[in-house]
């Protein structure tokens, strides 16, 4: 009997897992992402949401942007040392965001649970392409990319952001963007940076069709928007979208494959 190459073998896995992901298709879970500028109010929006959806019967969990433990502590030192480049506060973050994808988003997702993302990888392209990095390196840092169902914009003028960010507390140096403005006062350096990042997020919202939600409406019509886009959204199949990713991470799960 001739043995089969190595690279034969791992064709035939390749195959066999795409398989099982169209399979699961109808089984697994939701990914839906809350975006937008500082002060738009998407952390409210995402907390009614989610006490919705578990009132419609959803089991759901939340993942927040820049908080795995393995990685957090890093940020955060670097943060309060002030020394993080452009580059580097992109790379810290987006090994953040793989280890929770790997750990905490895909697990549930295929279990069948509802994910709901308090920001997502959008977040740090707006920032960072602000910062002035270029987009198509940004997402080479993110690559393989990993796509939501549904992706939520709450869009905001950079002068009502800044008026509810003043009216709750002053900006940290990096929120305020005073790495790249240079502006000594935290809020005049906010005003300033957070235009940038809405221009990225602005552009960003019609490369990747973001559901724009006008985050200048009341909370009750923000929410209720919200759950009608939702219930008449179409799911975005895995094979076609995210097919790299899923086959990658079980193939280090081989257990998940039956399951």
């Amino acid at each position: 009997m001739t043995t089969q190459l190595p690279a034969v073998r791992l064709r035939q896995s390749a195959r066999h897992l795409r398989d099982v992901i169209v399979a699961r298709e109808m089984k697994r879970g939701l990914l839906v992402a809350f975006e937008g500028p500082d002060g738009s109010g998407k952390t409210t929006q995402r907390k009614l949401f989610k006490n919705w959806l578990k009132s419609e019967g959803h089991d759901v969990v939340t993942t927040k942007w820049n908080s795995s433990a393995l990685v957090k502590p890093l940020v955060k030192a670097r943060k309060a040392a002030r020394s993080l480049s452009p580059e580097e506060f992109c790379v810290l973050h987006a090994a953040d965001f793989r280890y929770r994808l790997e750990n905490d988003v895909l697990p549930a997702l295929w279990k069948g649970q509802t994910v709901v993302a308090d920001r997502y990888l959008f977040t740090a392209l707006a920032r960072d392409a602000a910062r002035g990095l270029e987009l198509e390196w940004l997402l080479d840092v993110y690559d393989p990319l990993f796509w939501p169902d549904m992706v939520f914009y709450f869009s905001v003028s950079p002068e009502t952001s800044g008026k509810r960010i003043a009216a709750d507390r002053a900006p940290s140096y990096y929120e305020a963007g005073q790495d790249i403005t240079e502006i000594t006062d935290p809020l005049a350096s906010y005003t300033q940076f957070i235009g940038r990042v809405i221009k990225e997020y602005e552009a960003l919202a019609q490369i990747f069709q973001f559901v724009t939600v006008d985050a200048e409406q009341s909370i009750f019509e923000q929410h209720r928007v919200i759950r009608e886009l939702f219930e008449s959204g179409a799911r975005r199949p895995w094979e076609k979208r995210n097919q790299k990713v899923v086959v990658e991470w079980l193939s280090h799960h081989p257990k998940l494959v039956d399951l």
